[in-house]
């Protein structure tokens, strides 16, 4: 006996306003269960004998802001059973954004928890989408997360490493590390300051990939693998989620992904300043005074503010080739979360095309930043009476503002640098993925450095 081909069902995503544009069966069911198409809200539409006939999506109120609706498309991957569905005919999402969002909304770290679960996963076909950019994107973005979510106990400064090594093996890249007491041979000496104390040595890895005489794009991450606060601990509360404290190497990593896997043409270097700031008899002090590769003198107000000071030793090493584009990510500051809470992570920059061209990417593909100046009157916060600067001011005010100023003191010769201050979390479930790690930025950043450097 022939099985009945299998048809995929429709998903019709619609506006609040639209409700009564649905086709007759699918306005009918909406209105019977008072469906209101609430942003992300999914009814399942019944057919004739107890089968589904399709579902609806919720776009919500507003219908002028295509990109961040169509990534509402996520929401389907848990709200929809499994079998084939396709998006209808004359929707009004972006192909591509819809595609994506599905993808991620169907992420799941699974590393420690067994899987009980045997349903079927729903497929989701969206016409004019292409499906190998949503494969690398969707991974390379699964990568950051995994890494996020994986604890310390298994992402200790020499497991940074094998993501990274890992990650040069995919792509055919080129990669080296300095480890240990190394780090000072070759001059960088606030990277072992920080790591030191840890169990695992403390290292700088080095990614290096495309052609030599391409143009230089330098991405350098934050990789604290995990952050007691060091000698200024933090309370056991601020530690629970510092598993994450390397969320900027985990960021700049996907993001390399991407434009690897683009074969964008430039000479793609990738630094990450690995550590543990952990405590034991030679940890770092406060009140110590560190020099740094730069040569430059900084007091340590605080050894919970570490992250800007392997950034410092990394960046300067990324600014001696005077690439043609810097940027540095990192879980920097609480500050940057107290201004824009978790979801709207900061740049800074004083390159105005690149800012201008970084939040036009952002709209375009709801990938939300938000410039925040570097605004130098507040860097004499950042004084010292015995050395050259501070690592942190003593008045609290502007705290994001003031540690981008500390990085900007490491960078000279580049031609353009921001620095992203990310949160690298989702504290609340929602359509684009479960609470837990996640990428920020780096969607936006790649369309930046695509429309800049792709060829043809």
């Amino acid at each position: 006996m022939n099985e009945k081909p299998t048809t995929p069902r429709p998903v019709w995503p619609v506006f609040a306003k639209a409700l009564d544009e649905l086709p007759t069966r699918a306005r009918d069911w909406a209105a019977a269960c008072r469906f209101k198409a609430g942003a992300g809200e999914v009814l399942l539409v019944p057919g004739e004998g107890g089968e589904l006939a399709g579902a609806v999506l919720g776009l919500g109120a507003r219908n002028d802001d295509t990109p961040a609706a169509s990534l509402l498309a996520g929401a389907l991957a848990k709200a929809l059973p499994g079998g084939d569905w396709r998006l209808s005919e004359n929707h009004p999402l972006d192909p591509g954004l819809a595609q994506l969002a599905f993808a991620l909304g169907g992420y799941r770290f699974e590393r420690y928890k067994r899987d009980d679960d045997g349903a079927g996963a729903p497929i989701l076909s969206v016409e004019g989408a292409d499906p190998a950019e949503t494969e690398l994107l969707s991974r390379s973005i699964f990568l950051a997360r995994d890494l996020v979510n994986t604890p310390a106990s298994d992402l200790l400064p020499d497991g940074m490493e094998r993501a990274v090594r890992d990650l040069a093996t995919e792509f055919g890249a080129e990669v080296s590390s300095i480890v240990g007491d190394e780090l000072l041979d070759r001059n960088f000496p606030m990277i072992h300051a920080v790591g030191r104390a840890s169990s695992v040595a403390p290292r700088l890895i080095d990614l290096v990939w495309g052609p030599e005489d391409a143009p230089k794009v330098t991405l350098v991450g934050k990789g604290v693998s995990f952050d007691t606060g060091g000698l200024d601990i933090k309370p056991s509360s601020g530690m629970l989620l510092m598993k994450k404290d390397m969320g900027g190497a985990a960021n700049v990593l996907a993001l390399a992904r991407i434009l690897m896997g683009r074969r964008l043409p430039v000479r793609l270097r990738v630094l990450v300043p690995a550590v543990e700031n952990a405590i034991a008899g030679n940890a770092f002090r406060p009140g110590d005074v560190l020099t740094s590769r730069k040569g430059k003198t900084v007091e340590i107000g605080n050894t919970d503010a570490e992250g800007r000071l392997i950034l410092a030793d990394a960046l300067a090493l990324a600014d001696e080739e005077a690439p043609e584009i810097l940027l540095d990510m990192a879980t920097l500051t609480g500050a940057a979360r107290v201004a824009l809470g978790p979801e709207l992570p900061p740049f800074f920059t004083d390159d105005e095309a690149f800012a201008a061209a970084l939040g036009q990417a952002s709209r375009e593909v709801a990938d939300p930043i938000w410039r925040l100046p570097l605004w130098k009157p507040y860097a004499k916060g950042l004084s010292s009476k015995i050395a050259d600067t501070n690592n942190v001011t003593s008045d609290g005010f502007a705290g994001a503002v003031t540690a981008a100023l500390f990085l900007q003191g490491f960078v000279e010769k580049a031609k353009a640098w921001a620095h992203f201050d990310v949160f690298g979390w989702r504290p609340q479930p929602g359509p684009l993925g479960p609470v837990g790690g996640e990428a920020q930025a780096i969607r936006a950043i790649h369309r930046v450095l695509e429309a800049r450097y792709k060829s043809g």
